[in-house]
């Protein structure tokens, strides 16, 4: 149950962060933002805050934000139609009622002779029951269709994302992945201020209660100066003198308060990935610094940056393998694994995994954020954006391969934990 609620949590923590870094920077450039979602499905719970919908939805496999002239608007208003018009303080629409005009017996009944709610703001009609004289009304721009008892918001074409500048839709996109990458080097800087983050220097850092290193007297903090009267001045030499002695007898030579002393350890042999190696129990230095875990936590989010696209490489290249991806099911495992071993691993995990979801979301294929960043670098080469219709059946067939990539992975990883 626990690693249920930790997994539920961090992939819940990361989807938000990442869809509200879309959400906020298209406000910012006036956008109309009608859904803000974690999940995909029936929606489970929403509230409605200003002019957006939040929503939680059943199947919890990411999220989305529903911006105004991304999909088709679903109203329209054609020569013809029979509408009710409601009215604010200053004489202009403010409601379009579009069904049921009978439950809104104070809207003005026209039948739409031209109808343009996107730039012109105009509704022109006859009214009904009157001479048939042509009148002409202007619509807010925050007005509403009122349709089957419900009340959705028009988005004037000032208000869609079509309209903005190349620079505020490309930030809009990439807002997502960069707040994942922020959330990381928080959580790091966090870390780094109440753990303390790791030092390369040849000092003993936490011992393990059952560990050789503690069974022989060393103490945490002790300085290392050498190991059978070779020299050492780092973290890295130490663990590797260690390491390629397993059942090996060594004189540590240490600085404990200002004496120095001779120890005898014999590491303990462990095998690793197929090779023997000498350990002894203990971890690495570890330092508390305010001002330095900033820095620090920048440092460790630049490497495991780097880490993962180098991954990804080797699997373009094809020295990784498909079977070595994990979907849901494999993190849900490792989630499961980390979650044991405490809070502070834990956090750092979800802080790798914020890493892994934005360069994921960056990559250059249709139906992710990359995909439409690629789409926008062509609007900039070209001067003049793709055609929308051809843009969308991209990101459709690419959003369908994922989702079949998505059935592969997890497939492999049901395979591999519970077959």
């Amino acid at each position: 149950m626990n690693t249920v609620i930790a997994f539920i949590i961090i992939f819940g923590v990361l989807v938000f962060v990442h869809e509200l870094g879309h959400l906020v920077f298209a406000k910012r450039a006036g956008i109309l933002c009608r859904e803000f979602a974690i999940g995909f499905g029936p929606k489970v719970f929403s509230f409605k805050k200003n002019e957006t919908v939040y929503t939680i939805r059943l199947l919890p496999i990411g999220g989305f934000v529903r911006m105004a002239g991304e999909d088709p608007e679903t109203i329209e208003i054609k020569p013809g139609y029979h509408i009710g018009l409601l009215f604010n303080a200053n004489g202009e629409v403010n409601k379009v009622v579009v069904n049921n005009k009978d439950k809104h017996p104070d809207a003005k009944v026209i039948e739409v002779e031209y109808a343009d709610l996107e730039k012109e703001l105009v509704i022109r009609g006859f009214e009904m029951n009157e001479e048939e004289v042509l009148k002409e009304f202007k619509v807010s721009e925050e007005s509403y269709f009122v349709m089957d008892g419900q009340e959705i918001q028009n988005a004037p074409y000032n208000r869609q994302f079509g309209s903005k500048t190349l620079g505020q839709r490309t930030m809009a996109i990439f807002a997502g992945p960069m707040m994942n990458f922020v959330l990381a080097f928080f959580i790091f800087t966090f870390l780094g201020m109440v753990q303390g983050y790791p030092i390369n220097e040849s000092v003993i850092g936490e011992l393990t209660p059952d560990g050789a290193a503690q069974a022989a007297g060393l103490q945490q903090g002790d300085k290392v100066v050498a190991i059978n009267d070779t020299e050492v001045s780092t973290w890295e030499e130490v663990v590797k003198i260690i390491q390629v002695n397993p059942g090996e007898e060594l004189d540590f030579l240490i600085e404990r308060n200002g004496q120095s002393e001779t120890i005898a350890i014999t590491p303990k042999a462990e095998t690793i990935e197929g090779e023997t190696r000498g350990i002894i129990g203990v971890y690495m230095p570890m330092e508390q610094s305010f001002w330095g875990s900033f820095p620090k936590a920048a440092s460790e989010t630049y490497n495991w940056s780097k880490e993962i696209v180098v991954g990804l490489g080797k699997l373009v290249t094809g020295q990784f393998s498909l079977d070595m991806l994990s979907g849901p099911v494999g993190i849900y495992k490792s989630t499961e694994v980390v979650a044991e071993s405490g809070v502070f691993l834990l956090m750092r995990w979800a802080a790798v995994l914020s890493i892994n979801l934005g360069i994921i979301n960056l990559l250059p294929i249709p139906a992710l954020d990359g995909g439409r960043l690629m789409f926008f670098a062509a609007e900039a080469v070209r001067g003049k954006p793709v055609d929308r219709h051809k843009e969308g059946l991209v990101h459709f067939i690419g959003f369908a391969l994922l989702m079949l990539l998505m059935l592969v992975v997890t497939w492999n990883d049901i395979q591999k934990f519970f077959l």
